[in-house]
């Protein structure tokens, strides 16, 4: 059961504030029409509160191990609300701070009586962005984000910004230069998809909403420390950011002493105008990770002879660079109708530092806005991930290692397959319910297991 106090904070989260209909958060971003400059919000507060419920039926399963998905029936929740709180500091300067409350777990494994549900499991394309990789039965209070962010204008006739989640109201030239500095996620800033993004708004599937093989810098919260740059000139974007890693890979803490251990990412984009005028984007990414991690192969061999499985934890000794890189589309095709897609790959000769146990992923979808047929709040979404692994990887996975969300002891090997599709009904710009479905096929890359549905029910507030 979720606490009462919870409950509360979420029902405050939604009465107590009013604000203009939100977009997904991140960087300012110019409305297309110039229009006069309006006076710079000073202060802004939003709001906003998810609870989401995923239940999976019986499946079949040969096997199981410590990071299976149960193979009998079972259900979870998730829930969390979150302020949105900016301020005005100076000319094109701005503070932002996100405190949140969350509470529940992921799909995984029921514990022994006595111990925390074992959630986050099961699934290298795990099933909810709702789901970190930590959870309570009680609610509990983090900072999530506190970051300035300094806007320069390059040239071009300002154009409005609407107020919105870390966004204060205001105007942006179209060439512009954005500075961003201090705590948040990486995916803020990097990996931008307008269809596919936002684990509150659109689909759920981890490979589906991010670049799969994007092993970018994070807590188990999905937040770090680091800076970005980005410089817009006409139709282009150059991004470039600095990320501190983990203090070892798939762990709470934050590495402590600056670039130690970090990430530096770089991604080009260039806005299209295609089937007729209709807005899209190409963007290309380049990443690599510079931390104490382990190779599978050196933990297999660390293994050998001792009758115990393989784990990279017992070969973090050195540091390694693990470079990955990755391919994201989108396209309006039609008014209200979008396409994206995603490829997405990394070096598998080393253990996944923060994201998933994905070497390489591909993925692809629709979105229909509802303002096709007169539902302007409604979205329909429709899409498909392939992932897979390294050789080095099934070996290491084959011997029973355990990785940051999958390991059954043994493995099967096959390539994961996820089907997702869900329909998002607006009552209102600020309230919506979504009914979503996912269609797992060899979950966590074993032949031996599933195939698994998975279906969700999520319920949004944001103000």
């Amino acid at each position: 059961m979720f606490s009462s106090g919870l409950t509360l904070a979420c029902v405050l989260v939604a009465l107590a504030i009013s604000a203009p209909s939100p977009s997904p958060s991140g960087s300012a971003a110019p409305s297309p029409a110039p229009t006069a400059s309006p006076k710079p919000e000073r202060f802004s507060l939003h709001a906003q509160s998810t609870n989401t419920q995923q239940y999976h039926g019986g499946f079949r399963a040969e096997y199981s191990g410590p990071q299976s998905l149960y193979p009998k029936a079972d259900t979870a929740k998730t829930v969390d609300a979150t302020l949105f709180l900016g301020a005005h500091l100076w000319k094109g300067g701005e503070l932002y701070v996100n405190p949140e409350i969350d509470q529940g777990f992921g799909l995984g494994q029921p514990a022994p009586p006595g111990l925390p549900y074992q959630g986050t499991f099961g699934a290298a394309g795990y099933f909810s962005g709702e789901a970190y990789k930590v959870g309570r039965d009680s609610s509990y209070g983090r900072v999530q984000r506190v970051f300035v962010r300094q806007s320069f204008d390059l040239g071009g006739d300002p154009q409005s910004v609407d107020p919105d989640i870390n966004q204060l109201g205001g105007a942006l030239a179209p060439d512009h230069l954005i500075l961003t500095a201090g705590k948040f996620s990486v995916v803020d800033v990097f990996d931008n998809n307008p269809y596919a993004h936002d684990p509150k708004n659109d689909f759920f599937n981890w490979s589906i909403i991010d670049m799969g093989s994007f092993d970018y810098a994070a807590d188990a919260w999905g937040y770090t420390y680091g800076a970005s740059a980005e410089l817009s000139r006409g139709l282009s974007t150059l991004r470039a950011g600095l990320f501190e890693l983990s203090l070892q890979p798939n762990v709470i803490a934050i590495e402590p002493v600056p670039l130690r251990q970090y990430m530096p990412v770089l991604e080009y984009e260039r806005r299209t105008s295609l089937f007729g005028g209709h807005a899209g984007s190409m963007k290309a990414l380049v990443y690599y990770d510079d931390g104490y991690m382990g190779a599978y192969a050196d933990a297999l061999d660390a293994a050998a002879g001792t009758g115990k499985p393989p784990s990279t934890a017992a070969v973090r000794q050195d540091k390694h660079v693990k470079i990955g890189e990755g391919l994201n589309l989108s396209q309006e095709i039609a008014p209200n109708v979008g396409v994206f897609a995603r490829l997405s790959a990394m070096n598998g000769t080393y253990e996944a530092f923060e994201f998933a146990d994905i070497d390489r992923s591909a993925s692809m979808g629709l979105s229909v806005d509802g303002a096709l047929y007169h539902r302007p709040n409604d979205v329909f979404g429709l899409a498909g991930a392939f992932n897979g692994i390294s050789d080095p990887a099934k070996r290491y996975f084959g011997a029973g290692g355990l990785g940051i969300l999958i390991g059954d002891g043994a493995l099967s090997y096959a390539g994961e397959r996820v089907l997702e599709t869900y329909y998002k009904a607006g009552f209102t710009k600020d309230f919506a319910l979504t009914f979503d479905y996912q269609y797992v096929t060899n979950p966590g890359y074993n032949a031996a297991r599933g195939p698994v549905s998975v279906y969700g029910l999520r319920y949004h507030v944001q103000l």
